[in-house]
């Protein structure tokens, strides 16, 4: 059996179970139903950082352990104290707002907890301008009757200039330029201050795993912790969910969550849970900004055929066909009528799935994902008749991206000739095109200007994007299990669909189609409720968007 440290080879489901049974028959009964408020490694965390010795603490650790809320009472008492007594102020710095505003209210309920005299929550601006330029950063405030404040800011600063105190950078591996940050942070230390730097993993190559190495091999005299995922499970993080949801507690409820959860992760379980720092990551996207972004309430219908199909008599196979247009269908008539429509097609038949991906462009010209389509083992014929089914259904439709790279061909060109020729445009998917499209995506994932569906395997295909060379790509690396094989199916189908959002569209002579002449369904999902917007300038586009509308790319 491997150990339980070993991230290689965690144990199995049905052996954490009786490891946990037997740790709870070896506590003393008047113990086992009375958890601390802090959990062990969070208490830790603090214990390490009261020492007047400590200056800085670097943290490896697994994805939402909790780590952040226990530091967030570090802040809050460090901050709540009067300056003979080490009270200090507290900078809490990360990549993403929602983080940002996580912390600053953790750091609100420890206050209350304990019974700090503290203001409300405040919103003020960071002025973070150099000689780059001027600029300002969003930042939350608490501040105390000590005189001292905690400053949670929205992203990471490129000076810290007039600044000392506490600074907390929380998963810095996916800040922007760490090295420069903790150039600024380190000089806190000649008044007394401390930094915390802590995260998960993000390649051996990341700035974070180099200042790791650093502290194992003893070239920077920091203090260091680690915590796992098996770590925090042992010292009490399933029992705290448990608690906090109402739910009991059992061991074998425990091990089957824990298997779930390293499922969830799969191939990327070693980084993101057990600590271990995969090898020439060049990750596109982080997990946590993946994860920020999976806010869409869509559907992904998943749609198998038997590998025997085209074998089958015609009346099976169409009974098959007609199942999942039915689904396919009340998946689209819950669509809002006044939203703009695009998709974007990655096409594959024996090996991968094909995907079909529905972005909206809503009232805020955010990218919002309403659909997801997913099909393995599909012929041509069938993905063509879901794929067109679902363009001539989408209200204000405005086009599509499709990959024409090899057989993609086929769905394509059916595409263009039964809806239009300009609105499907065929893309070749060439390491240029990756290069000079695969940006606006990103930007628009750092800036939340896109929503995506809690979905794991979308989560992994996403993560298998790498960079090589400065071009992110799809590198011949497939994940999942035998028979359900992906290849970064959804990210591609994801890009084109953002493609297709920023394509250049002009008006033709719109004429809204006869109500009643859709087939199967309701009214026309070309019928136009509002024309208001259709030309209002996209800060992501290149032009003018329209309802039906076609154009040249």
């Amino acid at each position: 059996m491997a150990s339980v440290e070993d991230p290689s080879g965690p144990i199995g489901e049905a052996d954490w179970a009786k490891l946990r049974r037997d740790a709870l028959a070896s506590l003393p009964d008047q113990l086992r139903g009375s958890p601390d408020v802090l959990l062990p490694y969070q208490a830790q965390a603090f214990a390490i950082l009261e020492q007047p010795s400590t200056q800085v603490l670097v943290v490896e650790k697994s994805r939402r352990i909790g780590l952040t809320w226990g530091l967030a009472a570090y802040a809050v008492l460090r901050a709540a104290r009067s300056k003979s007594a080490r009270g200090m102020d507290s900078m809490y710095i990360s990549y993403s707002q929602e983080m940002t505003r996580e912390f600053i209210d953790a750091c609100a309920m420890w206050a209350r907890a304990f019974a700090l005299a503290a203001g409300e929550i405040g919103e003020t601006v960071f002025d973070d301008s150099d000689k780059d330029g001027e600029r300002q950063i969003k930042a939350f405030r608490i501040q105390f009757a000590s005189g001292f404040e905690v400053l949670a800011l929205s992203s990471a600063p490129r000076t810290l200039r007039g600044k000392q105190g506490l600074v907390l950078i929380d998963e810095a591996a996916f800040v922007d330029n760490l090295e420069e940050l903790l150039k600024a942070a380190l000089a806190f230390l000649m008044w007394g201050g401390q930094v915390v730097v802590c995260s998960t993993h993000d390649g051996v190559d990341n700035p974070f795993n180099a200042l790791v190495q650093d502290v194992l091999s003893k070239r920077r005299p920091y203090e260091h912790l680690r915590i796992d995922f098996d770590d925090a499970l042992r010292a009490g993080l399933y029992r705290r969910i448990c608690l906090v949801k109402g739910e009991t507690w059992t061991p074998d409820a425990e091990a089957a969550w824990r298997e779930s959860i390293i499922k969830f992760y799969g191939d990327g379980a070693d980084e993101e849970l057990y600590c271990v720092a995969a090898q020439g990551s060049g990750a596109w996207l982080s997990g946590p900004l993946i994860e920020a972004r999976m806010t869409a309430d869509a559907p992904v219908l998943p749609w198998e055929l038997p590998a025997d199909f085209l074998a089958l008599a015609e009346s099976e196979r169409q009974k098959l066909v007609k199942a999942f247009l039915y689904d396919l269908d009340e998946a689209l008539e819950k669509l809002d009528r006044d939203e703009r429509h695009v998709v974007g097609f990655d096409f594959a038949r024996v090996a991968d799935l094909s995907v079909l991906w529905v972005l909206a462009i809503d009232k805020m010209m955010r990218r919002v994902t309403r659909l997801v389509v997913e099909m393995r083992r599909v012929p041509y014929q069938e993905q063509g008749e879901v794929v067109i089914r679902t363009i001539r259904r989408l209200p204000r439709f405005l086009g599509g991206a499709f990959d024409a790279t090899g057989a993609g061909w086929e769905v394509a060109e059916r595409a263009q000739r039964e809806i239009s020729l300009t609105a499907i445009a065929a893309i070749k998917l060439t390491l240029e095109w990756y290069r000079t499209e695969m940006p606006p995506l990103k930007a628009a994932f750092e800036d939340g200007a896109i929503a995506i569906p809690k979905n794991d395997d979308h989560l992994a295909d996403l993560r298998l994007v790498k960079v090589a060379r400065g071009i992110p790509h799809i590198p011949p690396i497939r994940t999942g299990e035998k028979g359900a094989r992906r290849h970064g199916d959804a990210a591609v189908a994801l890009a084109l669909a953002f493609h297709a959002s920023r394509m250049r569209f002009e008006e033709y002579g719109y004429r809204p189609a006869v109500a009643g002449g859709r087939l199967g369904g309701s009214q026309s999902s070309f019928m136009r409720p509002s024309t208001a917007d259709d030309f209002a300038r996209d800060p992501l586009g290149r032009g003018p968007l329209g309802a039906r509308i076609r154009g040249g790319l």
